[in-house]
């Protein structure tokens, strides 16, 4: 009799210490990645873009809240760079710099504000516009099959049509909070990918350092995304 006791008892023991703890839901995840991100001032990471057959490789650098520019090694000396309030892009195989000033309506129309999805403001917006859910669980799993990197995957489904990703996977580091893959689903079902390697934060990155001034011999194409109406 007092072992049957003392094994109810056990039992019980066991399922209130499964109810006190917090269950950790990908809402909840997400929220704590981007309250991660909402103490980073700034970083730089390398970075890896895929799309279809095509790869990009070069240094990203983010000064809080949406400044953004990535030097690329390939294509060679390709410059994409935001201020907060002008977009400049840098084609030197076409020798040509688009440029486009990004009104305060047209931040908040488009995200062009948030500049990039790894980033607080970013981060905030799939919240708003996409439902997380676990792809496997809260628990850690290898990045890709065979790999000895070990993330927490979350699969984001749009809430409405007009987002331009039907769906976002996004791996997260579970030691960091950092993002360490994103990868989207077009309307087209093409697959963007997006690498964060070595990403390194709150290295004292100047505000001159988004200031981009391309070559005088490129020839210059202004709102090239759209007009500029505020």
């Amino acid at each position: 009799m007092r072992r049957q006791i003392s094994c109810i008892i056990f039992l019980f023991s066991g399922i209130f210490s499964l109810f006190s703890q917090e269950i950790i839901t990908a809402e909840r995840y997400l929220s704590n990645v981007g309250e991660r991100y909402g103490t980073i001032r700034d970083y730089e990471a390398k970075i890896v873009i895929r799309s279809g057959n095509n790869e990009m490789f070069g240094t990203l650098s983010h000064l809080a809240p949406a400044f953004l520019r990535i030097d690329f090694s390939t294509p060679a000396e390709q410059v994409i760079a935001f201020n907060g309030d002008n977009l400049t892009v840098y084609l030197p195989d076409y020798r040509a710099t688009l440029e486009q000033s990004i009104s305060s309506s047209a931040r908040r129309s488009t995200g062009a504000g948030s500049a990039s999805l790894a980033t607080a403001q970013g981060l905030m917006l799939l919240r708003r516009n996409y439902i997380p859910a676990f792809v496997r669980g809260p628990e850690p799993v290898p990045l890709e099959d065979g790999s000895e990197e070990m993330v927490v995957k979350l699969r984001l489904s749009r809430r409405s049509i007009s987002e331009g990703f039907r769906e976002i996977l996004m791996d997260i580091n579970p030691e960091t909070l950092l993002i360490r893959r994103i990868e989207g689903r077009t309307i087209a079902d093409g697959i963007v990918r997006f690498d964060f390697l070595d990403t390194r934060i709150n290295q004292g990155i100047p505000e001159q350092r988004f200031v981009y001034d391309s070559p005088a011999s490129a020839n210059r194409f202004n709102n090239f995304l759209f007009r500029d109406t505020d």
